[in-house]
């Protein structure tokens, strides 16, 4: 990550993936498991100042969210869980109609685009990309949870479908801080760039000025 590395502002759209109870609230499923939200808060602030910003600017901002249903579980995924030895249970996170697939404590604004998914990438079985190609974009900014799974899969996805990708390190996070870091390496050495939220944001208030432009 450079410190002169410029976030585009033009064709481009901030993607927020799964900031919702069930993966972020005390009172969400993960926490019930367990899981160490002790991350989750800080990134959060960070998404709503990224989503504040990018509103400001003209930036389409996307909120992703995983809804489930025994319809749509993974049958992968629940072999994978027997395998492993984990109840299948744990399939039953962000269902529909439930508490934990509201979002958490950030929501859409008017004008904001919505997608939900079955997956971990935002991208598997959903309309994101016909939104994105609607709207001309080109770049994608991603933030959210967790790092090495949703976010991560998403990300993946999206530079494979030929969008240049960013993702703000600081506004993501993971239950482990060691996942969260091998994630971003992972990223970063193979389809990302990664940047922090006060780059992102300077980025963003200086093009409106004038004062940088990204023309690739």
């Amino acid at each position: 990550m450079s410190e002169k590395t410029v976030v585009p502002l033009r064709e481009t759209a901030l993607v927020l993936i799964d900031v919702q109870r069930d993966f972020c609230s005390p009172d969400g499923k993960m926490a019930a498991w367990g899981a160490d939200l002790s991350a989750i808060d800080a990134a959060a602030d960070r998404i709503e100042r990224l989503a504040a910003a990018a509103r400001g600017a003209g930036m389409p901002v996307v909120f992703v969210a995983l809804v489930t249903s025994p319809d749509t579980d993974s049958p992968a995924m629940l072999e994978w869980y027997g395998r492993q030895g984990i109840d299948a249970s744990a399939a039953a996170v962000c269902r529909s109609g439930t508490e934990g697939a509201a979002y958490y404590r950030i929501f859409p604004a008017a004008g904001d685009l919505q997608v939900t998914k079955q997956r971990y990438s935002a991208f598997v079985g959903t309309n994101l990309e016909l939104l994105l190609r609607s709207k001309g974009i080109r770049k994608l900014v991603a933030a959210g949870f967790t790092t090495e799974c949703c976010v991560e899969s998403t990300v993946r996805d999206g530079f494979m479908r030929d969008y240049e990708t960013f993702v703000v390190s600081d506004a993501c996070a993971a239950y482990e801080r060691d996942l969260h870091d091998a994630s971003l390496k992972s990223m970063a050495l193979n389809f990302a760039t990664v940047v922090s939220t006060e780059q992102a944001l300077w980025s963003w208030e200086n093009e409106q000025r004038g004062g940088i432009h990204d023309h690739r």
